[in-house]
């Protein structure tokens, strides 16, 4: 009987610490795209993560993992549609994001859909899921039914233990607004497909949350010009 405690201590522990890392970099991930977290939200210590989210047995507490952000003024600003003679004053493209972690053992379209209404109802701009599990096809089907009224993402849990954005090899990523990427194209005297290409699945585009259409500027150290910079757009 201990031996069976103590493996299924060590087996709660796994998955805390594993939880954990997913959990700081989401928030990482959220507050890189413009949205206001405290620092205290984005680098929770492992102790304090384990205080709040654990159950009396020492086990998860998956449902406790979800959270909102609002979209910072700068963020607002920045997506925001140019007015035009039809819409004299536009609404930004960006709303408070909701995030959470799945709480059963499979994801498929009964999970999306209640996870996409849930964010509809509640007038989420965006939704992102983190699963444990790998997400069904079936389940993919169902989010571009919500895409009238929310943005839905999904993401591995597994592919987020380590922010890939803090690796020496990744290089800066700033996605640019609407008026940078037609100032862009009009400097350099471009059509945007002669751009070079990024993926939308790319996994720092996905980390950006980017959108086909929109430009990301990269930045990358030079040993003889200090920093380079480059604009691929996302396809």
């Amino acid at each position: 009987m201990a031996d069976q405690d103590e493996a299924q201590y060590e087996a709660n522990e796994r998955n805390i610490v594993r939880t954990w890392r997913a959990w700081r970099t989401v928030h990482e991930m959220v507050h890189d795209r413009g949205y206001e977290l405290g620092e205290e939200e984005v680098k929770i210590p492992l102790e304090e993560f384990r205080h709040k989210y654990t159950n009396a047995d020492g086990s998860l507490s998956r449902t406790l993992l979800k959270f909102s952000a609002k979209p910072s003024d700068e963020m607002q600003r920045k997506f925001m549609p140019p007015a035009t003679p039809q819409n004299t004053e536009p609404v930004s493209d960006c709303g408070t994001v909701w995030v959470e972690f799945l709480d059963d053992s499979a994801l498929g379209a009964e999970q999306m859909r209640k996870f996409g209404r849930f964010c509809a109802d509640n007038h989420y701009k965006s939704g992102i899921l983190l699963s444990n599990v790998a997400v069904s096809s079936s389940a993919k089907k169902e989010i571009s039914k919500f895409s009238q009224w929310t943005t839905i993402e999904w993401f591995l849990e597994d592919d987020l233990l380590i922010n890939i954005t803090h690796h020496e090899l990744v290089p800066r990523h700033v996605i640019l607004s609407r008026d940078e990427k037609v100032a862009l194209l009009k400097r350099y005297r471009l059509k945007e497909t002669q751009l070079p290409r990024i993926l939308v699945r790319d996994p720092v585009a996905k980390y950006f949350g980017m959108k086909r259409g929109q430009v990301v500027k990269i930045i990358r150290r030079s040993e003889t010009a200090g920093r380079y910079a480059s604009y691929r757009l996302c396809v």
